[in-house]
């Protein structure tokens, strides 16, 4: 599944760099998540990186894009190539 940013985000910057599939992006008024980019860290890291980072807990799984770890995993391979 993939995540999403809640309005809770403050704006830090951490998450966006912290993305290795380029997913996160500046929004109108907060971060936000591409799903199709969104692999969860699946294929790169153990767990997600933005979540790991974000210093105020806003980026739960969203509810509207549910994947297996090994959609996720496909995903993961399209995007890179592999």
């Amino acid at each position: 599944m993939a995540l999403l940013i809640t309005d809770e985000c403050i704006n830090c910057d951490v998450c966006e760099p912290a993305c290795p599939n380029e997913a996160i992006s500046e929004g109108e008024d907060i971060y936000v998540i591409d799903p199709d980019l969104c692999t969860e860290c699946v294929g790169h890291f153990d767990e997600p990186q933005c979540v790991v980072i974000c210093p105020v807990d806003c980026i739960p799984n969203d509810p509207n894009h549910v994947e297996s770890d090994s959609d996720l995993l496909a995903k993961y391979k399209r995007i890179t190539g592999q």
